[in-house]
Order: C-alpha cells, then structure tokens, then sequence
C-alpha cells in the first residue's frame, strides 16, 4: 500500500485533498443549515466558466476560476439583497449561464476538451506543486476569516432578524460568507472537480447532522467524514484507475447511507 507514497503527484494529491477535506465541511455547515446549498453548485459551474478562461489564456486555470466565483458570488450577493432578483432566480441564472458561457470557451478551443475533462471529475495528476501552495494559502484565509466571525455566522445562520436587530452587519457577513464559499469551490477543483464540489461541501455536514449534536461537536464529526473519504477516496482512485472525484463523493454517499440506516 506504502508504495503510492513513492508517486510526488500522489503526495501532491493527498496534500491537496486534505486541504479541500478540512475547508470543505467549515462552509458546508453554514450553506446546509441556512439552506443555501444549491450556492455551492452555482459557483461550481462558474468556476467552470473561469478554468476555460485560464486554459484558453495559458493562465493558472485555479487562479481565473477563483476570479470568476469571487467575482459572480459578490453580484450575486448583491442582487439578492437588493431583491432585485429572488435569491433562487440570481442563482438559475448564474448557473445556466456560466455553463453557457464555459460550453462555448471550450467548443472553441482546440484540444481544450481534454484538459477540461480533468477539471470537470478531478484528478491527481493535475495537481502541481503551485497548486497545492496556492490551495495552502487560499485555506489558511478561509479557516482565519470564519474563525474570526464564527460567532455571528453561527447568530445570522439561526436567526437573521435577531442578528440584525442587535446591530450586527448581517448583509456584511452573508457577503463574506458567500466569498469564503467561492474560494472553497475554486480551489477544490483540482481533487473533486466542478461536477461533484457541491457534493464535498453538503454530504460530509448532512451525515454529521444526523447525529444531532451540538454545533461545534456537528462540525468536528463533518471533518472527520470529509478527511476520511477523501483520503481513501484517492488512495482506492490510485489502486483502481477511477476519478479521484468521483471516488471520494461515492465513499462519502456511503458513509451517509450507513449512517442512515443504522439511525433508522
């Protein structure tokens, strides 16, 4: 089994994948219990947009994809608080629209479809050494941003109007909430792909939930799922020539349905 660790794009992978597995479930939390969830599938499917840009322009294709979302999450934002658009609506439209826009990208590019493809499911092999440093860095914002405002994302996630009548920034803090989220997506591209990022952000909390606990003792428990498929997710993806993405969404749908059936 130890001979893997003899592959760097292997290390790489695992590096990668334990970052995606520990930011993953600390945005997933929020997004489950305040119902945004389809938020995460959205910006997967505008970052999609943004890797097309960054292959077409020879451009780090993680960088343009965290340009896209960062950027589609702040006008999203913005149109849901301005109810200019009812919050699902702004999303629809993204959705379909980024996909559009990242179909005719690819359509247009020679050979682009190849290297989409690994972005779409997720591979380790498409993993470098740049990657994982900028994964490492985007991480460490999200983890220190949510753990500064933990507390009134824990207040606004229970109660909006009561947060807002205590004077909190609620419009504020959704806005930086939706940021930490497009940063997640962006960066676990590489390991999950877009097609299956949302499902990393919602299954690890959604199998936490039931064993109803606290909210910290929630998220530990949803940490521990995430690191859990995705490390032996990459690792069965080596041994057995499958999707890296694909592996660990399908070990984290398991363990969910375990955790179901016992609790039925």
């Amino acid at each position: 089994m130890w001979q893997l660790l003899h592959y760097s794009f292997v290390i790489r992978g695992l590096e990668a994948g334990l970052i995606v597995a520990l930011i993953a479930p600390l945005i997933g939390m929020f997004l489950v219990l305040r119902r945004y969830s389809l938020i995460a599938d959205t910006l997967s499917h505008v970052s999609l947009a943004g890797v097309a840009i960054g292959l077409l322009l020879g451009v780090n294709p993680i960088v343009t994809a965290i340009m896209a979302s960062v950027g589609a999450s702040a006008i999203m934002e913005k149109l849901r608080t301005s109810r200019q658009l009812y919050g699902e609506s702004a999303l629809a439209i993204f959705l379909s629209g980024s996909l559009a826009l990242a179909i005719i990208l690819i359509s247009s590019g020679k050979g682009l479809g190849v290297n989409v493809m690994n972005y779409l499911f997720g591979s380790i092999v498409t993993v470098g050494q740049g990657d994982v440093l900028l994964m490492s860095v985007i991480a460490v914002v999200v983890a220190l941003v949510v753990g500064l405002v933990y507390q009134q994302l824990i207040f606004i996630t229970f109660d909006e109007e009561s947060a807002r009548v205590a004077g909190l920034k609620v419009d504020r803090l959704n806005t930086l909430l939706i940021t930490m989220v497009a940063l997640t997506v962006a960066v676990a591209i590489p390991i999950i792909g877009v097609l299956l990022i949302s499902a990393l952000v919602v299954i690890p909390v959604v199998a936490a939930l039931q064993f109803k606990k606290s909210f910290n003792q929630t998220l530990v428990l949803a940490e521990l799922v995430s690191v859990f498929s995705v490390v032996v997710g990459i690792i069965l993806s080596f041994y057995l020539n499958l999707s890296s993405g694909g592996t660990i969404v399908l070990l984290a749908l398991a363990i969910l349905g375990v955790i179901l059936f016992f609790r039925r």
